[in-house]
């Protein structure tokens, strides 16, 4: 009698899984997370996606027909009651007017220039922005409620002349450098000179350094004059912003005081008295990390140590019990926006005049030194480029990180740059018009000259940033208050 033969139990099994596989395929395995590298940078996750459009630049939408859109151009003969014919490249022209024509030019040839439509969906905009804008040429011609979108990097300027940096170390300034030194004068009168400074130039020359602020000064402005104008405050040598000389003795000493000691400057008229009163400079610093409080008053005495045998000296915070020296300094601070890339705009009012007192009462009373504040904030400024900086959107919450626009670098000492140059500016300056206290001889009057009566008691300047600071600026303004 033939027996069954029974097939071993583990075949059994598998022959089993094999049919059940038939049927029902099993699930797919999910994949883990891929880690890409790129910049010598691992990543876990997805491809990042394409620049946030928080990084372009709007300009604001085209008038509508029935309007100018480009005033002050001249009008054709043949155009009257017509609307003029306008060419993208003309209108971003007409409203960065400050900018060079060649740099706008080649944003338009590398395909950088996007153009979005004011009659699309706003919900369509708000899910979906880099797709609703499109690549446009710069002959392309505009038509009413349309928008242009340009990357941060139109506001760099390009740098065409040598002496458009920093002067040369010769003994005597050339004619380039005197005509460069005529063209940083923003106001004169007969009594001042006031100068947008930039940066890396010294403002005072000695042995060591030729070709400062000062001594171009006395080779461009003294008109003839044996004596030149003199610095009536100073700036350090990687700041910039408005520089203010005086051209006679008597107004140079008047301001001389007026900054030292607001009360050696003051007088028998009631006009002036009030006009000191209200002097005030402003400055704008990016810091790293933000100040606990948004704004308050810094009252934190200086003193100087002296470094390397008498070669160098260091500006830091006095000891509370004032023997070692110290001299009062009061700095008013405001916080102009968010923190992004871990930085911070603040706005700086320094009451007293010290030596690098906005660059100690940062770094060492606020704890957030300046941008390329190697002196003051050299540690920090070491771990601030090692660590992460990841930030958040303050509208939708999620996490972004500032990059540079597609095409071009934002370099140039910016935020972005691997040695970024010192962020700190004079921005706006309000003195008293001292022309107005000045007689035709140059003797001082307690009232002002009947001639003057009609010009104001106080002058206020403003001065643009310097192109690293544009750059800066630009890149994190989306969500300054």
């Amino acid at each position: 009698m033939l027996r069954r033969r029974r097939l071993p139990l583990r075949r059994v099994i598998f022959e089993s899984v094999r049919w059940l596989s038939r049927v029902a395929p099993p699930a797919p395995v999910k994949a883990e997370p891929i880690i890409r590298v790129s910049n010598n940078i691992a990543r876990l996750g997805e491809p990042k996606r394409a620049p946030k459009p928080r990084q372009l630049l709007s300009l604001p939408p085209f008038p509508y027909s029935g309007t100018e859109p480009l005033p002050g151009r001249k009008k054709s003969a043949g155009s009257c009651g017509k609307q003029r014919r306008v060419t993208a490249i003309s209108w971003v022209k007409h409203y960065f007017a400050d900018i060079e024509q060649e740099a706008i030019q080649m944003h338009f040839n590398k395909g950088l220039v996007y153009i979005e439509s004011s009659n699309q969906d706003n919900q369509a905009k708000e899910n979906n922005f880099t797709c609703s804008l499109e690549k446009i040429k710069h002959d392309h011609v505009m038509e009413s409620g349309v928008r242009i979108h340009l990357p941060v990097s139109v506001g760099e300027t390009k740098i065409t002349k040598r002496y458009s940096t920093i002067p040369t170390a010769t003994l005597n300034p050339n004619a380039d450098e005197i005509e460069y030194m005529k063209r940083l004068v923003i106001h004169k009168d007969s009594a001042i000179f006031v100068l947008n400074k930039p940066p890396k130039v010294p403002v005072n020359g000695n042995l060591p350094v030729h070709n400062s602020m000062d001594i171009l000064a006395a080779a461009a402005l003294s008109n003839g004059s044996d004596q030149g104008p003199k610095l009536v405050h100073r700036l350090d040598r990687e700041s910039s912003g408005l520089l203010l000389m005086g051209r006679t003795k008597e107004s140079f000493t008047r301001l001389h005081w007026l900054f030292t000691n607001v009360n050696l400057a003051k007088s028998s008229s009631e006009i002036w008295n009030n006009a000191c009163e209200a002097t005030t400079q402003r400055y704008w610093a990016l810091v790293i990390g933000t100040p606990k409080e948004k704004e308050g008053v810094i009252s934190a005495p200086l003193t100087k140590v002296v470094l390397n045998d008498g070669k160098g000296e260091r500006v830091i915070l006095a000891h509370p019990s004032g023997i070692d020296g110290s001299q009062e300094a009061t700095t008013e601070y405001r916080v102009m926006g968010p923190t992004i890339n871990g930085c911070s705009w603040i706005e700086l009012c320094p009451l007293t005049s010290r030596k690098h007192q906005l660059r100690v009462h940062c770094a060492e009373a606020l704890g957030t030194p300046i941008v390329g504040d190697y002196k003051y904030g050299w540690f920090v400024q070491q771990r601030w480029k090692q660590m992460p900086r990841q930030d958040f959107e303050p509208c939708s919450g999620e996490p972004y990180k500032l990059r540079r626009p597609e095409g071009l670098a934002v370099q140039k000492g910016s935020v972005l740059s691997k040695v970024p140059l010192l962020h700190l500016h004079c921005r706006e300056m309000v003195i008293p018009n001292i022309s107005k206290f000045l007689g035709s001889s140059g003797e001082w009057l307690d009232e002002s000259n009947e001639w003057a009566a009609s010009q104001p008691d106080l002058l206020r300047f403003v001065a643009s940033m310097p192109s690293h600071m544009k750059i800066s600026w630009n890149l994190m303004s989306s969500y300054l208050v």
